[in-house]
């Protein structure tokens, strides 16, 4: 039985607009849901209503709750009549709704019904589900009370809309196209209170024997260039025209061959040999005891995969995956072997055997194939006791068995076991979910110092889990702090931390002694969206460890603290770098938008990898790819000992935002092969950034990314990784709307935080990421999580400066040019363009209207014409404009040193010695900028008495001309002056520029 329901809890209301006539207004709030209707209790003569009272809609189809909308609607009671009046209405879609531990309060603006409709104020309400059975739904209003009798109007535009927004969501649910990646196709079972989507179907095309058997053409590279920013050839960017699922892929379009495209049709399609080990039965009696260690081999030429063994088992059950890769098959036999564990040698105990031509083909979205009992063989083939029930099928990536295979091309020949397996394969990851904690600490009362005769130095200290801030000392001279200082922390969900308040004083330097103690748990602390007020508690200091109890018995007050905590939910919490983040969404899921599009990402493979290890005398890799995007990271299988791996994964994601940036990172898994290799850290081999914003929606973008990498040696190619990418556009209208929003939550713009606060927050956001991330199965390890999250793109680097300096030069460009041809027109050197300048100065000056809409038009005759010559390509790192193919050797050295640094002395003096140059030439120009202003406001500040007596009266002159002298005249005279003839020009500086040279500045109060 579905107990599933939604719950709103209809709050308050502020600022309405009056309706009686009398400046007031008799509220009342009605709820539409999923064909229910229920309505609020009348609030008489109030403008800022309170109701606090609870509704239960019945949610009759839980997949269907995202395409459902709660529709508020707030209207002023006319007794006279017995009719209603409009206020304003609110609309909550399905995406919003949350469990009600994550729901909080928000004030929703009051929108308006149509075009002519007069509006204003707020209305907030708490909306949730849940699934508690002892709740009832809530009664519905009778039908006598029905829409059409109170409000005709209202009525008839529901009742047009409602089939139309029905009948609407119905098609777009079965036109939809669903998306689902490949290593992990859908089986992760959703949670109740997140009633979602229609569950997913699988759909992949008939394959026949002859496409599988086809060798795949190599594919067309087409190098691209950048002419602003041209680098080396090998370093750039290459399009290529790869056979995916769907067809070749030409110019980002997909060419159908003869077979119809499947749903992963952004990798090449690979096949594999599935075989499925479930149990087996009776098996022989092999030891003395009269039993066995039974475990299972599967064989296919030179590859095998073992299964795990059982100690004294003849009925055991294994229910365990292998996938040889058919591309790397040597044998047309596979051999599925039933073996007794021993300490010298297995033994053999039956076998069965299977020809790869006579293994069917499975294509999703058929059931998985029914496994069969096998009967055991002997060497010779003769029929023996013991029985194993197998499935033996060829399928491809999108079986949903791929994801918890053992695979052969994933195998390491130094360890085959399952536990070696199980750290190789392809998963999906979610970050946990972020919030910051804000902890004002206001006072405290009743202190006492161990001391009897001084008052204490007390600071406050606060703690979740290895995030430890503290308030300043007071040197008070009573029992009673005052701080008012408010402390930042990230936590994450599940809370598994407490946060630890301490009062300590300060006994001494280095010692300090604990007054009291509060613990409180953060699932007991407020929430919030946006920047209410929450209200303060005082708490009651506990002592940490036991005192007499006669000690007790004296006290009689208890030290308290006054906090106000709460988990700030209205944030996006800053996990990664600013300039590449993937995701800009706040915590509270109440605040999400709806999603513009899908990302879809094909890893298909890596060419030229240089060797990262050493592994009988010859180099090599084994690779594996992460891709991160929102909260969802995924990591592709590990393939071992191979320089040109292909993986021929596909991932999905939601877009919520155009403006973010997805991650694509190689990196050599270091823990495999040697026993003592467990402490190495992954070795990364390069990463690609592709911002979606840069993305034409529908296109197909195959290219083939170099992995550039900077090494203290100077800029590296490790070789080049292949993707596929598409960005689908579900909502083109919501994606506009996007580009007119803030780009961070309301938040941030609200209550901001200044740079210190969030360096050291995202700091501490990157290590819970990095310790969630690496407790899950397989890991991903710290290293792996700070190099996809940018963390040390805010450290000093003279490389980067130098960088950073040649864009703002490269911006200004623009601007120099300009002034450079005004020179060249001042400068009369080409006469006929300085008298057609002479002409439409003369038109703008005596028609001004015509400035504005010639500057548009200017601009959109730009933007049309640069349009033939628009990127084709995602941008991609260029070493020119990252100054690393000139860079020293010496400043790379600097760039990878640690902080704080572990270089030798006199390297750093040299080092610090060389930044004091460059920062004394900064903290020139910023002092001559300075003096200009100076100069400016000294015109008239009498700084110079006869300097501001000549400038005051020219302002009088200069006033008394322009007022009977027309402007258009005056701009004309300045125009034509600027732009003399050389001959009449001199080459000392104009007088105007020598008087303002002269004027004072305060350099002269410098010390």
């Amino acid at each position: 039985m579905n107990n599933l329901k939604l719950g709103v809890d209809v709050v308050s209301a502020h600022n309405l607009l009056p309706k009686d006539g009398q400046g007031s207004s008799d509220a009342f709030v009605e709820l539409y849901f999923d064909g229910q209707r229920f309505r609020s209790t009348i609030k008489e003569k109030d403008l800022n209503p309170v109701w606090n009272e609870s509704f239960y809609f019945n949610i009759s189809d839980p997949s269907n709750l995202h395409y459902l909308t709660l529709e508020a609607y707030v209207y002023n009671n006319v007794k006279a009549t017995h009719s209603r009046s409009f206020l304003g209405k609110i609309s909550v879609t399905g995406n919003s709704f949350v469990p009600y531990s994550d729901a909080v309060v928000l004030h929703y603006p009051l929108e308006k019904r149509g075009i002519f409709s007069r509006v204003r104020g707020e209305l907030g309400l708490k909306v949730y589900i849940t699934d508690d059975p002892t709740i009832k739904s809530s009664t519905p209003m009778p039908a006598s009370e029905s829409l059409t009798e109170q409000d005709p109007g209202l009525a008839q535009t529901q009742g047009v809309s409602a089939p139309g927004m029905s009948s609407f969501r119905s098609e777009k649910s079965q036109a939809r196209h669903t998306f689902h990646h490949l290593p992990n196709p859908v089986q992760e079972s959703q949670h109740l209170h997140h009633a979602s989507a229609a569950p997913d179907t699988h759909y992949v095309s008939k394959h026949e024997a002859d496409q599988m058997k086809s060798e795949q053409q190599p594919a067309k590279l087409v190098r691209m260039y950048s002419a602003s920013a041209s680098q080396p050839v090998d370093y750039a960017l290459k399009e290529t025209s790869p056979y995916l699922g769907g067809g070749r892929v030409v110019g980002g379009r997909v060419i159908h061959g003869d077979k119809t495209a499947s749903t992963y049709d952004l990798v090449e399609r690979m096949y594999f040999l599935y075989v499925r080990v479930v149990k087996a039965r009776e098996l022989p009696a092999m030891d003395v005891t009269g039993s066995l260690d039974p475990f299972v081999e599967a064989r296919i030429g030179n590859y095998r995969g073992i299964t795990k063994h059982y100690e004294k088992q003849q009925n055991p059950v294994w229910n365990q995956v292998f996938a040889f890769s058919k591309d790397r098959m040597q044998a047309s036999v596979l051999e599925v072997v039933v073996k007794d564990k021993d300490l010298l040698k297995d033994d053999f105990v039956g076998i069965v055997r299977f020809d790869i031509n006579e293994v069917p083909l499975r294509v999703p979205p058929d059931s998985p194939l029914a496994p069969e009992w096998y009967r055991l063989a002997d060497k010779k083939g003769e029929k023996i006791k013991g029985e194993l029930m197998l499935a033996v099928w060829i399928g491809t990536q999108a079986d949903e068995a791929f994801s918890d295979a053992w695979h052969s091309d994933a195998a390491t020949p130094v360890d085959s076991s399952p536990g070696a397996s199980a750290v190789i394969r392809s998963k999906v990851y979610h970050a946990p979910r972020l919030w910051y904690v804000r902890v004002n600490v206001i006072e405290a009362q009743d202190l006492f110092a161990t001391e009897k005769n001084r008052f204490p130095d007390a600071y406050v200290k606060v703690q979740i889990g290895n995030q430890v801030m503290k308030t300043k000392t007071l040197q008070a001279r009573n029992l009673n702090p005052l701080w008012n200082e408010d402390l930042l922390f990230v936590a994450s969900e599940p809370f598994e931390d407490h946060l630890v308040i301490s009062v300590e004083d300060r006994v001494g330097p280095g010692k300090d002694e604990i007054l009291g103690r509060v613990i409180l748990p953060l699932n007991s602390v407020d929430r919030r969206a946006d920047d209410r007020m929450i209200h303060s508690r005082w708490f009651n200091l506990e002592k940490p460890v036991a005192v007499d109890v006669d000690q007790l018995k004296k006290e009689k007050f208890s030290s308290r603290i006054h906090l106000r905590v709460c988990l700030d939910g209205g944030y996006h919490v800053l996990d990664e770098s600013t300039h590449y983040s993937s995701d800009l969404r706040p915590t509270a899921k109440q605040l999400w938008r709806p999603a513009i599009g899908v990302l879809e990402l094909g890893i298909l493979n890596a060419v030229g990898l240089h060797p990262m290890k050493t592994r009988d005398g010859r180099g090599t890799s084994d690779t594996y790819c992460v891709a991160k995007y929102g909260h969802k990271w995924v990591r592709t299988r590990t393939l071992v000992d191979n320089l040109c791996p292909k993986y021929n994964e596909q991932y999905t994601w939601e877009v919520f935002d155009p403006s973010t940036v997805l991650t694509v990172g190689v990196f050599d898994k270091s823990q495999l092969g040697d026993k003592d290799s467990n402490g190495h850290k992954d070795l990364k081999i390069g990463k690609v950034r592709i911002r979606i914003s840069t993305l034409e929606s529908g296109r197909i973008y195959t290219h083939s990314y170099p992995l550039l990498v900077l090494h203290p040696t100077g800029v590296k190619k490790m070789g080049e990784l292949h993707l596929a990418i598409r960005f689908s556009c579900t909502s083109f209208v919501n994606m506009l709307y996007t580009y007119s929003k803030p780009l961070l939550p309301k938040m941030h713009y609200v209550r901001p935080f200044n740079v210190m606060q969030l360096d050291m927050l995202r700091h501490q956001a990157v290590n819970i990421v990095a310790a969630r991330l690496g407790r899950a199965e397989p890991p991903l390890r710290k290293e792996v999580v700070e190099y996809m999250s940018d963390v040390d793109s805010h450290l000093w680097s003279m490389r980067r400066s130098k960088a950073n300096f040649f864009r703002l030069m490269t911006v200004f460009s623009g601007v120099f040019a300009i002034g450079k041809w005004f020179t060249d027109i001042c400068m009369w050197k080409n006469p006929i363009t300085t008298v057609l300048v002479h002409v439409l100065f003369l038109m703008l000056v005596f028609f001004p209207e015509l400035i504005l809409p010639t500057a548009f038009l200017y601009m959109f005759l730009i933007g049309v014409w640069n349009f033939r010559y628009r990127p084709r390509y995602p941008p991609h790192m260029n070493t020119k404009i990252s100054q690393a193919d000139l860079v020293h050797p010496d400043e790379l050295d600097e760039e990878f040193d640690t902080f704080p640094t572990s270089r030798n002395p006199e390297l750093v003096r040299m080092r610090y010695d060389r930044l004091r140059s460059v920062a004394g030439r900064i903290q020139t120009v910023v002092g001559d900028v300075a003096t200009q202003g100076e100069r400016l406001q000294a015109l008239l500040s009498w700084r110079d008495p006869r300097a501001t007596a000549l400038f005051v009266t020219f302002c009088l002159i200069a006033a008394l001309v322009m007022y009977v002298t027309p402007f258009q005249v005056v701009a004309a005279l300045a125009g034509f002056f600027m732009m003399r003839h050389p001959r009449f020009r001199h080459r000392m500086p104009s007088a105007p520029i020598n008087f303002f040279r002269r004027l004072p500045a305060r350099t002269d109060s410098m010390l």
